[in-house]
Protein backbone atom coordinates (compact mmCIF):
# COMPACT_ATOMS: atom_id res chain seq x y z
CA UNK A 1 0.00 0.00 0.00
CA UNK A 2 1.54 3.26 -1.13
CA UNK A 3 1.76 6.17 1.28
CA UNK A 4 2.58 9.86 0.91
CA UNK A 5 6.33 10.39 1.06
CA UNK A 6 7.27 6.97 -0.35
CA UNK A 7 10.19 7.00 -2.80
CA UNK A 8 9.92 4.61 -5.77
CA UNK A 9 11.67 3.83 -9.03
CA UNK A 10 9.30 3.52 -11.98
CA UNK A 11 9.25 3.40 -15.78
CA UNK A 12 7.16 6.12 -17.47
CA UNK A 13 4.68 4.72 -19.99
CA UNK A 14 2.60 7.45 -21.64
CA UNK A 15 0.96 10.85 -21.00
CA UNK A 16 -2.28 11.21 -19.08
CA UNK A 17 -4.82 14.00 -19.44
CA UNK A 18 -3.78 17.10 -17.54
CA UNK A 19 -0.02 16.91 -18.02
CA UNK A 20 1.15 14.08 -15.78
CA UNK A 21 2.59 10.82 -17.07
CA UNK A 22 1.44 7.28 -16.33
CA UNK A 23 3.63 4.78 -14.47
CA UNK A 24 2.85 1.65 -12.46
CA UNK A 25 4.14 0.18 -9.22
CA UNK A 26 3.02 -3.31 -8.24
CA UNK A 27 -0.21 -2.84 -10.16
CA UNK A 28 -0.94 0.63 -8.77
CA UNK A 29 -1.24 3.45 -11.32
CA UNK A 30 0.85 6.53 -10.60
CA UNK A 31 0.39 9.93 -12.23
CA UNK A 32 3.85 11.48 -12.31
CA UNK A 33 4.75 15.13 -12.88
CA UNK A 34 8.01 16.18 -14.51
CA UNK A 35 8.62 12.99 -16.52
CA UNK A 36 8.74 11.92 -20.18
CA UNK A 37 7.54 8.57 -21.61
CA UNK A 38 10.40 6.06 -21.83
CA UNK A 39 12.29 7.45 -18.84
CA UNK A 40 13.15 5.55 -15.69
CA UNK A 41 12.80 7.93 -12.76
CA UNK A 42 12.79 8.05 -8.98
CA UNK A 43 9.60 9.65 -7.67
CA UNK A 44 8.18 10.79 -4.37
CA UNK A 45 4.53 9.96 -3.72
CA UNK A 46 2.55 13.16 -3.04
CA UNK A 47 -0.84 11.67 -2.23
CA UNK A 48 -2.79 8.46 -2.64
CA UNK A 49 -6.42 8.11 -3.70
CA UNK A 50 -8.50 4.94 -3.89
CA UNK A 51 -7.50 4.12 -7.45
CA UNK A 52 -4.55 6.40 -8.18
CA UNK A 53 -1.38 7.75 -6.63
CA UNK A 54 0.17 11.09 -7.51
CA UNK A 55 3.93 11.53 -7.54
CA UNK A 56 6.67 13.93 -8.61
CA UNK A 57 10.08 13.21 -10.12
CA UNK A 58 12.96 13.62 -7.68
CA UNK A 59 15.68 12.07 -9.87
CA UNK A 60 15.90 11.12 -13.54
CA UNK A 61 17.71 7.77 -13.70
CA UNK A 62 17.49 7.17 -17.45
CA UNK A 63 16.74 10.46 -19.21
CA UNK A 64 14.90 10.77 -22.49
CA UNK A 65 16.88 12.32 -25.38
CA UNK A 66 13.98 14.80 -25.53
CA UNK A 67 14.59 16.16 -22.02
CA UNK A 68 15.74 19.77 -21.74
CA UNK A 69 16.08 22.36 -19.00
CA UNK A 70 12.63 23.52 -17.92
CA UNK A 71 11.48 27.07 -18.62
CA UNK A 72 11.37 28.79 -15.25
CA UNK A 73 9.24 27.02 -12.65
CA UNK A 74 7.60 23.95 -14.28
CA UNK A 75 4.60 24.35 -11.95
CA UNK A 76 4.06 27.97 -12.97
CA UNK A 77 0.96 28.31 -15.13
CA UNK A 78 1.62 27.14 -18.67
CA UNK A 79 4.93 25.30 -18.11
CA UNK A 80 4.06 21.67 -17.29
CA UNK A 81 5.66 20.39 -20.53
CA UNK A 82 8.56 22.87 -20.62
CA UNK A 83 11.07 20.12 -19.72
CA UNK A 84 10.26 18.37 -23.02
CA UNK A 85 11.65 19.32 -26.43
CA UNK A 86 8.95 21.13 -28.40
CA UNK A 87 8.80 18.55 -31.21
CA UNK A 88 8.26 15.73 -28.72
CA UNK A 89 5.58 17.82 -27.01
CA UNK A 90 3.61 17.82 -30.26
CA UNK A 91 4.09 14.06 -30.65
CA UNK A 92 2.71 13.56 -27.14
CA UNK A 93 -0.27 15.80 -27.86
CA UNK A 94 -1.00 13.89 -31.05
CA UNK A 95 -0.93 10.71 -28.97
CA UNK A 96 -3.24 12.25 -26.36
CA UNK A 97 -5.80 13.00 -29.07
CA UNK A 98 -5.52 9.53 -30.61
CA UNK A 99 -5.74 7.86 -27.20
CA UNK A 100 -8.89 9.82 -26.31
CA UNK A 101 -10.57 8.80 -29.57
CA UNK A 102 -9.66 5.13 -29.05
CA UNK A 103 -10.34 4.90 -25.31
CA UNK A 104 -13.31 7.25 -24.85
CA UNK A 105 -14.73 7.51 -28.35
CA UNK A 106 -14.16 3.82 -29.15
CA UNK A 107 -12.93 4.92 -32.56
CA UNK A 108 -9.33 4.27 -33.58
CA UNK A 109 -7.86 6.93 -35.83
CA UNK A 110 -6.07 5.64 -38.93
CA UNK A 111 -2.98 7.62 -37.85
CA UNK A 112 -2.08 10.10 -35.13
CA UNK A 113 -3.21 13.60 -36.17
CA UNK A 114 -0.73 16.24 -37.30
CA UNK A 115 -0.22 19.12 -34.88
CA UNK A 116 0.36 22.61 -36.32
CA UNK A 117 3.37 24.14 -34.52
CA UNK A 118 3.61 27.48 -32.74
CA UNK A 119 6.53 29.50 -31.39
CA UNK A 120 6.58 29.19 -27.60
CA UNK A 121 7.81 32.71 -26.84
CA UNK A 122 5.29 35.52 -26.63
CA UNK A 123 2.37 33.55 -28.03
CA UNK A 124 -0.34 34.57 -25.54
CA UNK A 125 -2.82 37.32 -26.40
CA UNK A 126 -4.99 36.74 -23.32
CA UNK A 127 -4.00 36.11 -19.72
CA UNK A 128 -5.12 36.57 -16.14
CA UNK A 129 -2.39 37.88 -13.88
CA UNK A 130 -2.51 38.04 -10.09
CA UNK A 131 -1.04 40.80 -7.95
CA UNK A 132 0.39 40.49 -4.47
CA UNK A 133 2.39 43.22 -2.75
CA UNK A 134 2.78 44.98 -6.08
CA UNK A 135 4.28 41.87 -7.73
CA UNK A 136 2.67 40.36 -10.84
CA UNK A 137 2.54 36.67 -11.63
CA UNK A 138 0.63 33.50 -12.41
CA UNK A 139 -0.47 30.94 -9.84
CA UNK A 140 1.51 27.73 -9.45
CA UNK A 141 -0.50 24.69 -10.50
CA UNK A 142 -3.11 23.76 -7.88
CA UNK A 143 -2.18 26.62 -5.51
CA UNK A 144 -2.60 30.33 -4.92
CA UNK A 145 1.18 30.78 -4.70
CA UNK A 146 2.47 33.48 -7.01
CA UNK A 147 5.15 32.57 -9.57
CA UNK A 148 7.16 34.57 -12.09
CA UNK A 149 5.12 35.05 -15.27
CA UNK A 150 8.09 36.57 -17.13
CA UNK A 151 10.17 33.40 -16.74
CA UNK A 152 7.51 31.34 -18.56
CA UNK A 153 8.09 33.29 -21.78
CA UNK A 154 4.39 33.10 -22.75
CA UNK A 155 3.76 36.84 -22.85
CA UNK A 156 5.04 39.41 -25.30
CA UNK A 157 8.20 41.12 -24.03
CA UNK A 158 6.37 44.46 -23.66
CA UNK A 159 3.38 43.08 -21.77
CA UNK A 160 4.52 42.72 -18.17
CA UNK A 161 6.36 46.08 -18.06
CA UNK A 162 3.20 47.76 -19.38
CA UNK A 163 0.96 46.07 -16.80
CA UNK A 164 3.45 46.75 -13.97
CA UNK A 165 3.52 50.44 -14.91
CA UNK A 166 -0.26 50.67 -14.57
CA UNK A 167 -0.34 48.68 -11.31
CA UNK A 168 2.25 51.03 -9.83
CA UNK A 169 0.27 54.02 -11.07
CA UNK A 170 -2.79 52.70 -9.28
CA UNK A 171 -0.81 52.25 -6.07
CA UNK A 172 0.12 55.92 -6.30
CA UNK A 173 -3.63 56.59 -6.37
CA UNK A 174 -4.00 54.37 -3.26
CA UNK A 175 -5.63 51.54 -5.19
CA UNK A 176 -4.36 47.97 -4.73
CA UNK A 177 -4.77 45.74 -7.77
CA UNK A 178 -5.49 42.08 -6.98
CA UNK A 179 -5.89 40.70 -10.52
CA UNK A 180 -5.49 41.85 -14.11
CA UNK A 181 -7.41 40.47 -17.10
CA UNK A 182 -5.27 41.20 -20.15
CA UNK A 183 -6.17 41.22 -23.83
CA UNK A 184 -3.86 42.10 -26.74
CA UNK A 185 -4.15 42.09 -30.50
CA UNK A 186 -2.07 39.91 -32.80
CA UNK A 187 0.51 42.64 -33.39
CA UNK A 188 0.79 43.39 -29.63
CA UNK A 189 0.34 47.11 -30.26
CA UNK A 190 -3.11 47.25 -28.64
CA UNK A 191 -3.53 46.29 -25.01
CA UNK A 192 -6.65 46.37 -22.78
CA UNK A 193 -6.58 45.81 -19.01
CA UNK A 194 -9.50 44.92 -16.75
CA UNK A 195 -8.25 45.29 -13.18
CA UNK A 196 -9.87 44.16 -9.94
CA UNK A 197 -8.94 46.23 -6.90
CA UNK A 198 -9.37 45.55 -3.20
CA UNK A 199 -11.58 47.79 -1.06
CA UNK A 200 -14.24 50.20 -2.24
CA UNK A 201 -12.11 53.23 -3.03
CA UNK A 202 -13.04 54.74 -6.39
CA UNK A 203 -10.97 56.55 -8.99
CA UNK A 204 -11.94 59.12 -11.60
CA UNK A 205 -11.83 58.46 -15.32
CA UNK A 206 -9.41 61.39 -15.62
CA UNK A 207 -6.98 59.69 -13.22
CA UNK A 208 -7.11 56.50 -15.31
CA UNK A 209 -6.73 58.53 -18.49
CA UNK A 210 -3.36 59.71 -17.18
CA UNK A 211 -2.18 56.08 -16.99
CA UNK A 212 -2.86 55.36 -20.66
CA UNK A 213 -0.01 55.36 -23.13
CA UNK A 214 1.41 53.68 -26.18
CA UNK A 215 1.75 50.39 -24.30
CA UNK A 216 -1.78 50.39 -22.79
CA UNK A 217 -4.63 52.07 -24.60
CA UNK A 218 -7.56 51.07 -22.38
CA UNK A 219 -8.06 50.45 -18.64
CA UNK A 220 -11.14 49.47 -16.64
CA UNK A 221 -11.15 49.24 -12.84
CA UNK A 222 -13.69 47.22 -10.83
CA UNK A 223 -13.50 47.56 -7.04
CA UNK A 224 -14.72 45.17 -4.35
CA UNK A 225 -18.08 46.92 -4.28
CA UNK A 226 -18.61 46.33 -7.99
CA UNK A 227 -18.09 49.97 -8.99
CA UNK A 228 -16.48 50.31 -12.41
CA UNK A 229 -14.45 53.16 -13.91
CA UNK A 230 -12.93 53.10 -17.37
CA UNK A 231 -10.67 55.07 -19.67
CA UNK A 232 -10.08 54.42 -23.34
CA UNK A 233 -12.29 52.56 -25.80
CA UNK A 234 -12.16 49.27 -23.88
CA UNK A 235 -11.77 47.28 -27.07
CA UNK A 236 -9.14 45.44 -29.08
CA UNK A 237 -9.62 45.70 -32.85
CA UNK A 238 -8.26 43.06 -35.21
CA UNK A 239 -8.06 43.21 -38.99
CA UNK A 240 -10.18 40.47 -40.56
CA UNK A 241 -7.85 40.60 -43.56
CA UNK A 242 -4.93 39.65 -41.27
CA UNK A 243 -6.92 36.85 -39.63
CA UNK A 244 -8.23 35.44 -42.92
CA UNK A 245 -5.24 35.97 -45.18
CA UNK A 246 -7.07 38.66 -47.15
CA UNK A 247 -10.19 36.61 -47.90
CA UNK A 248 -12.48 38.85 -45.84
CA UNK A 249 -12.27 42.58 -45.13
CA UNK A 250 -13.39 44.58 -42.11
CA UNK A 251 -12.61 44.55 -38.41
CA UNK A 252 -13.32 42.38 -35.38
CA UNK A 253 -13.53 44.00 -31.94
CA UNK A 254 -13.54 42.51 -28.48
CA UNK A 255 -13.37 43.50 -24.83
CA UNK A 256 -11.02 41.94 -22.26
CA UNK A 257 -13.90 39.94 -20.73
CA UNK A 258 -14.85 38.31 -24.04
CA UNK A 259 -13.63 34.90 -25.18
CA UNK A 260 -11.06 34.88 -27.98
CA UNK A 261 -8.45 32.37 -29.08
CA UNK A 262 -5.26 33.02 -27.16
CA UNK A 263 -2.39 32.22 -29.58
CA UNK A 264 -1.33 35.11 -31.84
CA UNK A 265 0.78 32.89 -34.09
CA UNK A 266 -1.80 30.19 -34.94
CA UNK A 267 -5.09 32.05 -34.95
CA UNK A 268 -4.98 32.67 -38.72
CA UNK A 269 -4.10 29.02 -39.40
CA UNK A 270 -6.98 27.79 -37.22
CA UNK A 271 -9.47 30.18 -38.82
CA UNK A 272 -8.27 29.18 -42.28
CA UNK A 273 -8.68 25.48 -41.51
CA UNK A 274 -12.21 26.06 -40.21
CA UNK A 275 -13.48 28.21 -43.09
CA UNK A 276 -11.84 25.98 -45.71
CA UNK A 277 -13.90 23.12 -44.26
CA UNK A 278 -17.14 25.00 -44.97
CA UNK A 279 -18.73 23.56 -48.16
CA UNK A 280 -19.13 25.99 -51.08
CA UNK A 281 -22.92 26.29 -50.81
CA UNK A 282 -25.58 26.73 -48.14
CA UNK A 283 -26.06 28.78 -45.00
CA UNK A 284 -23.92 28.36 -41.90
CA UNK A 285 -24.71 28.15 -38.18
CA UNK A 286 -21.89 29.12 -35.81
CA UNK A 287 -22.47 27.86 -32.26
CA UNK A 288 -20.51 29.11 -29.24
CA UNK A 289 -19.48 31.88 -31.62
CA UNK A 290 -17.61 34.09 -29.15
CA UNK A 291 -17.14 37.54 -30.67
CA UNK A 292 -17.64 36.16 -34.20
CA UNK A 293 -14.15 34.96 -35.12
CA UNK A 294 -15.34 32.16 -37.41
CA UNK A 295 -18.69 33.69 -38.40
CA UNK A 296 -17.11 36.89 -39.76
CA UNK A 297 -14.33 34.90 -41.48
CA UNK A 298 -16.74 32.81 -43.58
CA UNK A 299 -16.94 33.91 -47.20
CA UNK A 300 -18.71 37.28 -47.48
CA UNK A 301 -21.30 35.86 -49.89
CA UNK A 302 -22.66 33.44 -47.25
CA UNK A 303 -25.41 33.93 -44.68
CA UNK A 304 -24.36 33.01 -41.13
CA UNK A 305 -26.29 32.80 -37.86
CA UNK A 306 -23.90 33.14 -34.91
CA UNK A 307 -25.01 32.10 -31.40
CA UNK A 308 -23.24 33.07 -28.17
CA UNK A 309 -24.52 32.86 -24.59
CA UNK A 310 -21.85 34.77 -22.66
CA UNK A 311 -23.08 38.36 -22.13
CA UNK A 312 -19.78 40.16 -22.86
CA UNK A 313 -18.87 37.98 -25.84
CA UNK A 314 -22.46 38.17 -27.09
CA UNK A 315 -22.43 41.98 -26.96
CA UNK A 316 -19.19 42.06 -28.97
CA UNK A 317 -20.63 39.51 -31.40
CA UNK A 318 -23.70 41.70 -31.96
CA UNK A 319 -21.52 44.77 -32.58
CA UNK A 320 -19.29 42.87 -35.00
CA UNK A 321 -22.31 41.47 -36.85
CA UNK A 322 -23.81 44.96 -37.26
CA UNK A 323 -20.52 46.28 -38.60
CA UNK A 324 -20.31 43.37 -41.02
CA UNK A 325 -23.65 44.16 -42.66
CA UNK A 326 -26.60 41.79 -43.03
CA UNK A 327 -24.71 38.60 -43.85
CA UNK A 328 -24.16 37.66 -40.18
CA UNK A 329 -27.05 37.56 -37.71
CA UNK A 330 -26.03 37.51 -34.06
CA UNK A 331 -28.14 35.69 -31.48
CA UNK A 332 -27.25 36.24 -27.82
CA UNK A 333 -28.65 33.06 -26.30
CA UNK A 334 -27.57 29.74 -24.91
CA UNK A 335 -26.95 27.21 -27.65
CA UNK A 336 -29.53 24.85 -26.13
CA UNK A 337 -32.24 27.52 -26.10
CA UNK A 338 -31.49 28.59 -29.66
CA UNK A 339 -31.54 25.04 -31.05
CA UNK A 340 -34.79 24.29 -29.24
CA UNK A 341 -36.51 27.33 -30.73
CA UNK A 342 -34.84 27.58 -34.15
CA UNK A 343 -36.79 24.77 -35.78
CA UNK A 344 -34.24 24.45 -38.59
CA UNK A 345 -30.52 23.75 -38.73
CA UNK A 346 -28.67 24.87 -41.90
CA UNK A 347 -26.49 22.47 -43.92
CA UNK A 348 -23.23 23.48 -42.19
CA UNK A 349 -22.62 23.94 -38.47
CA UNK A 350 -19.47 25.22 -36.78
CA UNK A 351 -19.25 24.45 -33.04
CA UNK A 352 -16.52 25.68 -30.68
CA UNK A 353 -17.86 24.64 -27.25
CA UNK A 354 -16.16 25.15 -23.89
CA UNK A 355 -13.98 22.49 -22.31
CA UNK A 356 -17.09 20.56 -21.22
CA UNK A 357 -17.98 19.91 -24.85
CA UNK A 358 -21.50 19.74 -26.26
CA UNK A 359 -24.23 19.29 -23.68
CA UNK A 360 -26.55 16.31 -24.14
CA UNK A 361 -29.32 18.70 -25.17
CA UNK A 362 -27.13 20.45 -27.75
CA UNK A 363 -25.87 17.19 -29.23
CA UNK A 364 -29.38 15.74 -29.44
CA UNK A 365 -30.71 18.91 -31.10
CA UNK A 366 -27.88 18.94 -33.61
CA UNK A 367 -28.41 15.31 -34.51
CA UNK A 368 -32.14 15.98 -34.89
CA UNK A 369 -31.40 18.98 -37.12
CA UNK A 370 -29.22 16.73 -39.33
CA UNK A 371 -26.72 19.23 -40.81
CA UNK A 372 -24.70 17.76 -43.65
CA UNK A 373 -21.42 18.95 -42.13
CA UNK A 374 -20.32 19.63 -38.55
CA UNK A 375 -17.04 21.47 -38.01
CA UNK A 376 -16.08 20.90 -34.37
CA UNK A 377 -13.35 22.95 -32.69
CA UNK A 378 -12.36 21.54 -29.29
CA UNK A 379 -9.99 22.50 -26.50
CA UNK A 380 -10.41 19.14 -24.74
CA UNK A 381 -9.70 15.81 -26.52
CA UNK A 382 -11.69 13.81 -23.95
CA UNK A 383 -14.99 15.64 -24.44
CA UNK A 384 -14.42 15.77 -28.21
CA UNK A 385 -13.95 11.99 -28.22
CA UNK A 386 -17.10 11.53 -26.14
CA UNK A 387 -19.12 13.69 -28.53
CA UNK A 388 -17.57 11.92 -31.51
CA UNK A 389 -18.98 8.65 -30.21
CA UNK A 390 -22.43 10.24 -30.04
CA UNK A 391 -22.15 11.59 -33.57
CA UNK A 392 -20.88 8.29 -35.02
CA UNK A 393 -23.74 6.44 -33.34
CA UNK A 394 -26.15 8.95 -34.90
CA UNK A 395 -25.07 8.38 -38.50
CA UNK A 396 -22.13 10.76 -38.93
CA UNK A 397 -18.72 9.97 -40.39
CA UNK A 398 -15.48 11.42 -39.09
CA UNK A 399 -13.64 12.84 -42.10
CA UNK A 400 -10.53 14.32 -40.53
CA UNK A 401 -8.83 15.32 -37.27
CA UNK A 402 -6.00 17.79 -36.88
CA UNK A 403 -4.40 19.55 -33.92
CA UNK A 404 -3.10 23.04 -33.27
CA UNK A 405 -0.45 23.69 -30.64
CA UNK A 406 -2.15 26.81 -29.28
CA UNK A 407 -0.58 26.26 -25.86
CA UNK A 408 3.09 25.24 -26.26
CA UNK A 409 4.84 23.99 -23.11
CA UNK A 410 1.49 22.84 -21.71
CA UNK A 411 -0.40 19.54 -22.11
CA UNK A 412 -3.29 21.37 -23.80
CA UNK A 413 -4.04 21.11 -27.51
CA UNK A 414 -6.76 22.49 -29.78
CA UNK A 415 -8.37 19.95 -32.10
CA UNK A 416 -10.40 20.41 -35.27
CA UNK A 417 -12.65 17.50 -36.27
CA UNK A 418 -14.78 17.45 -39.42
CA UNK A 419 -17.93 15.30 -39.63
CA UNK A 420 -20.30 14.58 -42.51
CA UNK A 421 -23.72 13.00 -42.27
CA UNK A 422 -23.62 9.54 -43.84
CA UNK A 423 -25.88 9.31 -46.89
Amino acid sequence: MLRSGDRLEVMIEKPAAGGRMIARHEGQVLLVSGAIPGERVAVRVERVDKRLAFAEVVEVLTPSPDRRSATGDPACGGCLFSHIEIGRQRELKSGIIADAFARIGKHALAEPPAIAPSPADGYRMRARLHVRGGSLGFYREGTHDLCDAAATGQLHHATLPAVARVVEGLRALRLEAISVELAENMAADQRVLLIETSGTRRVTAAALEALLGGDVHSIAIVNAGGSRTAAGSGTIVESLAAITGGRVSGELLRHAESFFQGNRFLIAALVSAVVQSVPPEGDVLDLYAGVGLFALAVDEARQVVAVEGHPASGADLAANARAGGSRVRAVVSSVEQYLTQAGRVPPTVIADPPRTGLSREALAALVAGAPNRLIYVSCDPATLARDTRGLLDSGYRLLSVQGFDLFPNTPHVETLAIFDRAS
